[in-house]
């Protein structure tokens, strides 16, 4: 059995930063490739699982026009990534057509694992990878997720805003975080009754769910944060200086 990570990496994270001044014309770079501590955040992400042991291949899904500069990049700083097996493949308009992309260049078997991971993801754990790589081996498909700790309101939106319809009991909740694991089998199952319905899903466990196949939860961490907005990089930056990365 081999584990395979695909990383889709092909968003704008338009949160992220603001629009160009008029007078620069200079658009501001995808959240994936703001600088943290000097280094673009998919590569502090890309670093986690090059260095798990579990994992034999990473795919990488990034914009087409961003190919060229990131493989350069990653030869010239990156070769403690470039020791696993690296693809970096077009991604598409919507997370889901990435990933797609992605799975259509792995050679996997049936009962190999696929992780895919948010690219702005980069506090993930070696124990959380390697959880859910087990977890995915046992029941074929699992996420990382940590309980919801504030009251959770179920709404229904209307025209002057949002009204409350129901209050959901909070042991029923889980937050989910990535990376999230799959036998490839189930996984490809998934993402194909999705093509062929014209299903998208918000993460690639709704997909499996919709597939019919029960998904395990393990432990994320309240560290694993996705960082899209400007504040969350700031809790990025205390992060990264307390664990001395």
């Amino acid at each position: 059995m081999k584990v395979v990570v695909i990383i889709p990496a092909a968003g704008l994270g338009t949160r992220m930063a603001p629009m160009p001044s008029a007078k620069s014309k200079k658009a501001a770079p995808s959240k994936q490739f703001t600088e943290l501590r000097g280094t673009p955040i998919l590569v502090h992400t890309l670093r986690k699982f090059a260095a798990s042991p579990e994992v034999s291949e990473i795919c990488i899904a990034l914009r087409k026009n961003e190919i060229g500069s990131f493989r350069a990049r990653l030869e010239k700083e990156g070769n403690d990534i470039l020791k696993k097996k690296v693809q970096l493949v077009e991604g598409g308009e919507h997370r889901q057509q990435s990933v797609a992309n992605a799975l259509a260049v792995v050679s996997a078997a049936a009962d190999d694992v696929v992780l895919v991971h948010d690219a702005v993801r980069p506090f993930v754990t070696e124990e959380i990878i390697k959880d859910v790589i087990q977890a995915a081996q046992k029941y074929g498909a699992a996420i990382a997720g940590m309980p919801a700790v504030d009251t959770v309101k179920q709404v229904e939106r209307t025209a002057a805003g949002a009204l409350i319809t129901a209050t959901v009991p909070r042991e029923r909740v889980v937050m989910a975080q990535t990376p999230q694991g799959f036998r490839y089998d189930v996984l490809k199952k998934a993402f194909d009754e999705a093509t062929a319905d014209g299903f998208m899903g918000t993460d690639e466990a709704s997909l499996v769910e919709r597939s019919g196949h029960e998904v395990a939860v393990v432990m994320g961490s309240p560290r694993n944060i996705k960082i899209t907005t400007p504040a969350d990089m700031e809790l990025a930056e205390f992060y990264l200086k307390a664990s001395g990365e």
